[in-house]
């Protein structure tokens, strides 16, 4: 064979060759490279990735304790615990924590295994759904040239618009301006009547009450004395109770009580519910463990709330947080 043919022969080889490595797979290497990519495209909301492996999604309402061994199966899932919830299908470890509603919110909707707590603003009060809420706001009043378009809701404050005042008024209009006055007038002359008449009926019941006091008389038993079942926590789990103090009587029952004029002045601007509380937060922080239910219901007593006094007791006695005292 001489140096052309060896040539020849030569670049024959060197095309088979080339060919046959294209025919040929990968090497090993690129296979499981190749196997690796597939596995890292998990499906959307259905699959989590586990290492090089996808396994299912554990269902809402549970998270995933241990994850699965097998490509496309399903790991270990356990149910959310109280007070968490997972709304939809996830590879999670732990449960999302429930909102916890605010003093000034109240509970729309419960928190469960599948859903959040849903709260909102207290009457009287608004967050703009817009913004940030760390508190509710309180609803503003329209002022006396003002009328309102919308009521104030959980979500929006109240809504006026100045109220227009014709400088000539018509004889019909005259008509509907006087019929008002003089209902309005009716109405006052009624409330003066009774305002006399409660007046003269109280004169009247104190009288027989100063004649009857020598009669023996639920009023004249002696009020129970209540024991904690768990110390000063069972104190403040009552003090929801007192929000049955009559409105015109809570300021005095806080002064009874040896709490400042300017401290008690100072929780006007809360809501009823939650001036109440704070005041009873202020009187325990002052009086320390001497404090006790029986000092608040005595404060009532003296104050003539018996009724108000006799609630708050079978409240906290029907409730568990205190016993009477049989001794």
């Amino acid at each position: 064979m001489n140096t052309l043919q060896q040539y020849m022969a030569l670049f024959l080889v060197l095309i088979w060759h080339f060919r046959f490595s294209e025919t040929y797979p990968q090497s090993g290497l690129d296979l499981v490279a190749s196997r690796t990519g597939r596995h890292v495209g998990c499906r959307m909301d259905q699959e989590y990735p586990n290492g090089n492996i996808c396994c299912l999604n554990c269902p809402a309402g549970t998270r995933t304790a241990s994850p699965c061994s097998s490509d496309g199966r399903i790991g270990q899932c356990e149910e959310c615990d109280d007070g968490t919830f997972t709304e939809h299908g996830n590879g999670l470890k732990h449960c999302f924590k429930c909102t916890q509603c605010r003093r000034d919110q109240e509970i729309v909707r419960a928190c469960t295994h599948t859903e959040d707590a849903e709260c909102r603003c207290r009457l009287g009060g608004f967050c703009d759904p817009d913004q940030a809420c760390e508190v509710c706001k309180k609803c503003s009043s329209c002022e006396e040239d003002e009328e309102i378009v919308r009521n104030c809701t959980s979500t929006a404050n109240t809504e006026c618009k100045k109220t227009k005042r014709p400088n000539t008024v018509s004889a019909p209009a005259k008509v509907y301006v006087i019929v008002p006055i003089v209902l309005g007038l009716t109405v006052c002359a009624a409330f003066v009547i009774a305002v006399v008449w409660w007046k003269r009926r109280r004169t009247i019941d104190s009288q027989i009450n100063v004649s009857n006091r020598l009669k023996p008389g639920p009023e004249d038993e002696p009020f129970p004395k209540l024991v904690p079942v768990n110390g000063e926590e069972s104190l403040r789990k009552c003090f929801e109770y007192f929000e049955e103090i009559d409105y015109n009587y809570h300021k005095r029952f806080f002064r009874h009580l040896e709490i400042n004029e300017n401290v008690i002045r100072s929780k006007e601007h809360l809501l009823y519910e939650d001036k109440i509380h704070e005041l009873l937060n202020i009187w325990v922080e002052k009086k320390g463990r001497e404090g006790s239910l029986n000092d608040l219901l005595k404060a009532l007593l003296d104050l003539n709330q018996r009724r108000t006094a006799e609630t708050v007791k079978e409240k906290a006695v029907m409730s568990g947080h205190y016993v009477c005292d049989d001794k």
